[in-house]
């Protein structure tokens, strides 16, 4: 577990997501802020009960969006400590499953894009246990001095926390605090301010504008759904350096025309560009029947050609 700031911490699942305990201020009292992948659970009530007390539970737990990598535990964790689950209203037909995210792009490119072509695309549902998020008060739900700020653009709904105090933000997958595009880079932890979610971010003008947005609070210590603690001056200047030179992919689905969603899911989708990988994928795979087929024919025909050695007399 590694510290943010004063009564924040993040604990690292599976080496490549994040969640946060997050103190209310009221002592004893905390709220988590994202629940990692199905299996996570039992990972975060040991970190959980290490970090406060055994047998502590929050006040509730926060989503920032509904992406599996998010969402995953958040169904366990809240039956488990009898607790609501918080998101925003337009992430609500996701986390219910009345509606599928927008399909991930995985022409887009990058190791990350590559991988997303195996990733599951339902999602649990939360059923009852789910809550929306008020959005007429810009304060965040049992975080006495944190404000929310809505940051689309990766998910309809996704939530960045603030705290203006200390600026201590949490970006969620706004950006990433490691190079997210790369698999290995992620896993190694390696800290530098980045773009998030390439073959996930369904709108990029709208995800340009999340970062401006974030970069302009000047925060001094960040915490993201993915790469390590950025703090320090260079917490600012990394989040300046993505808004004012944020790469937009040059091809992909969403590149020239993004999805449009709305509170009941995806209103419209531009046309999904031909992906290659899977076609020459299935073509390797039947080059290699053949080869094997053929390795097998030829062989037999081989030993049906032998002749019988012929028979030797007993030695005497």
């Amino acid at each position: 577990m590694d510290n943010v700031a004063a009564g924040v911490t993040q604990l690292r699942i599976q080496r490549f997501v994040n969640v946060y305990f997050v103190e209310t201020g009221t002592p004893g009292e905390w709220v988590l802020i994202d629940t990692g992948l199905p299996g996570s659970a039992k990972t975060i009530i040991a970190a959980a009960d290490k970090l406060f007390y055994p047998g502590s539970h929050p006040e509730a737990i926060l989503l920032t969006h509904g992406h599996l990598d998010h969402l995953g535990s958040a169904k366990e964790l809240a039956d488990h400590w009898n607790v609501p689950v918080i998101v925003h209203s337009l992430e609500l037909p996701y986390v219910t499953g009345k509606a599928l995210y927008p399909p991930r792009d995985p022409t887009v490119g990058g190791s990350l894009a590559f991988m997303s072509r195996f990733f599951p695309a339902q999602l649990p549902n939360l059923g009852d246990r789910v809550q929306a998020l008020n959005t007429d008060d810009p304060s965040t739900p049992y975080l006495m001095n944190w404000r929310w700020l809505h940051v689309p653009g990766h998910a309809p709904g996704q939530l960045a926390f603030f705290r203006e105090a200390d600026r201590v933000l949490l970006g969620a997958d706004a950006f990433a605090t490691c190079h997210h595009d790369s698999v290995p880079a992620v896993l190694l932890g390696l800290p530098k301010i980045s773009r998030a979610g390439t073959p996930f971010n369904y709108d990029w003008e709208a995800a340009r504008r999340s970062v401006q947005l974030l970069a302009a609070l000047e925060p001094k210590a960040i915490g993201c759904g993915h790469g390590p603690v950025i703090k320090g001056p260079e917490a600012a200047a990394g989040l300046h350096e993505l808004a004012d030179h944020y790469p937009v992919p040059s091809h992909g689905r969403y590149v020239k025309e993004p999805a449009r969603t709305d509170a009941s899911g995806v209103e419209h989708l531009p046309p999904a560009p031909a992906d290659k990988l899977p076609m020459q994928a299935a073509m390797l795979g039947a080059g290699l029947a053949v080869a094997g087929v053929s390795w097998l024919l030829i062989g037999g025909r081989r030993r049906g050609r032998r002749r019988p050695q012929p028979h030797r007399s007993e030695t005497r």
